[in-house]
Order: C-alpha cells, then sequence, then structure tokens
C-alpha cells in the first residue's frame, strides 16, 4: 500500500537534486516533501497497521527510511549551507574537514550495526525493526528530524541515518572539490540519485567482479576497488568486505555464480513474455 507514495516521492526528490536552484533551496523544498511524505506514510500506518511482523519490518528497514534518510540529508545539507564561512577559501576548507571528522565518528560510533545492515543480516531485525522492541534499544537521534513514538522503531531512524551520510560525504566531497580542484584525494561525482541496492550485497560483489574479468570498464584498465567505490557512490550502499565476500562466493560447493545465472534467467523470461504479447 506504500508504494505509490514512494514512487511518486522518487519522482519528486529527483527533480529537486537535479534541479538548477542552489543547495540551500534544494534543501528547503527536500524537507518539505519528505516531511509530507513521512506524514501520509505515518497517517497510513495508524489507519491500516501491518499485517504481520514481516510486513511492519519491511517497512521500517525499506521503505520509511528512504524519505527519513532524505530528510536527515537534507537537513544536514541548509545547516551546512547556513552555518559555511561567507568569505575565504581556508575557513571554508577548515569547515567542511570538520564536518567529514564529524562524519567519521558517527560511523565509527555504529560500526556494528552498520556491519549488520550491510552484511544483509536479519536475525536482529524484530528487535531493530518493530515497535514492540522499542525500549529495549533506545535511540537519540542529535536532532528531532521526525520521530513519533507509534511510528518508529529502535532503529529505523539509526538506519536512516546511516544512509543519509553516504549521502552527505558526497555532498561534501563536492563542495572540497569545488575549493580544492587540484586535490587529487577528491573527485567530482554527480548529485546523488534516489537508487538504493535493494538486493543482497554478495549478489552485486558477483556482479561487479563479473564486470572486472570482462574488463568490460575502462578497457580492463582500472583496479577492483575502484569499481566497488564506483558502485558504492551510484547505489548509495558500501561494500566493505568485498574481497572477502569473493573469496566466500569461490569457495561455494555447486553454482559459484547463482546470482549471474539467475539474472539471464529472469531476462530470458522476460524476453518470452515480450515475445508473446
Amino acid at each position: 500500500m506504500f508504494e505509490k507514495a514512494i514512487s511518486m516521492f522518487t519522482d519528486q526528490v529527483n527533480r529537486i537534486i537535479t534541479s538548477e536552484s542552489t543547495s540551500l533551496k534544494k534543501a528547503e523544498l527536500g524537507i518539505r516533501l519528505c516531511n509530507r511524505t513521512l506524514s501520509e506514510l505515518q497517517h497510513m500506518v495508524e489507519k491500516e497497521d501491518f499485517e504481520d511482523s514481516a510486513s511492519e519490518i519491511n517497512f521500517f528497514k525499506n521503505i520509511k527510511p528512504i524519505p527519513m534518510s532524505y530528510l536527515i540529508y537534507f537537513t544536514e545539507v541548509r545547516t551546512c549551507e547556513l552555518s559555511l564561512p561567507k568569505a575565504g577559501d581556508n575557513p571554508k576548507i577548515r569547515f567542511l574537514e570538520k564536518e567529514v571528522k564529524k562524519i567519521n565518528k558517527f560511523f565509527s560510533e555504529t560500526r556494528d550495526f552498520v556491519n549488520y545492515m550491510e552484511q544483509s543480516h536479519k536475525y536482529m531485525d524484530p528487535q531493530y525493526f518493530t515497535r514492540n522492541n522499542l525500549d529495549n534499544f533506545p535511540f537519540a537521534p542529535t536532532i528531532n528530524y521526525y520521530q513519533y513514538p507509534e511510528f518508529s522503531t529502535s532503529h529505523d531512524m539509526l538506519w536512516a541515518m546511516v544512509q543519509a551520510m553516504y549521502k552527505f560525504i558526497h555532498y561534501i566531497r563536492d563542495k572540497l572539490q569545488k575549493l580544492q580542484p587540484g586535490n587529487p584525494a577528491l573527485y567530482s561525482e554527480n548529485q546523488p540519485k534516489l537508487l538504493l541496492w535493494s538486493g543482497s550485497k554478495t549478489a552485486l560483489i558477483e556482479v561487479v567482479y563479473a564486470l572486472y574479468a570482462d574488463g568490460a570498464i575502462n578497457h580492463g584498465n582500472v583496479e577492483i576497488s575502484t569499481i566497488i567505490s564506483a558502485f558504492e557512490d551510484f547505489f548509495n550502499t558500501k561494500l566493505d568486505q568485498g574481497y572477502k565476500t569473493y573469496s566466500d562466493i569461490k569457495a561455494r560447493k555447486g553454482d559459484r555464480t547463482k546470482y549471474l545465472k539467475q539474472l539471464i534467467l529472469k531476462l530470458e523470461a522476460k524476453m518470452r513474455r515480450d515475445d508473446e504479447k
């Protein structure tokens, strides 16, 4: 019942991000859009609630964090734009570098949870993403973005913050690149899109290593770490243990490239359906 609201949000947030407006104007428009969408989702939950715990987990793990992460992201961008020193590149660079340190501190403090999510674990989902366990894992966000007890679990806000910080890193990196165009440690990136990898990390690593083995990127003149970084940025995810995951794939018994073969089967099935139309 949430598909239409999320689809509309996706279209509208992409229009905001790709517009010619200033970063501050985009942030203000984005904040209003996110609040409207979250309010709409909240009313749906209050009216319909969930059929079972699986649907509740899916909502708080995969649906609500989409607009919630953008609300946090746009709020951080707005705060940064208003707080950024107005004169001189060096004061601006020092300010932005402090923001990078704050982001790194956040990921350091939440590394266990981030690792749980990035490895696509599920064993703690009933505790993290259902409202029955809200009191067992109290989490107080540094900014009260949008949190109501009846519309929150113990970790959905934290998961949204993780995704928001990935987006915020791109924003900070882009501003530093403009201030330090000759700094090889920085690089230009496109504006963040609402593209989130919703499959398993292992499946994505299969795709990455297949492209690397085929030499289909940069005529094969590229490191695997560079391809992984590009996929992380494009899909707003993190692949910290890429080589270990690849080693686990190689150690599989039987079919070692099951996801790639699954893609082939699904594409062929779609082609057959299209031919029958």
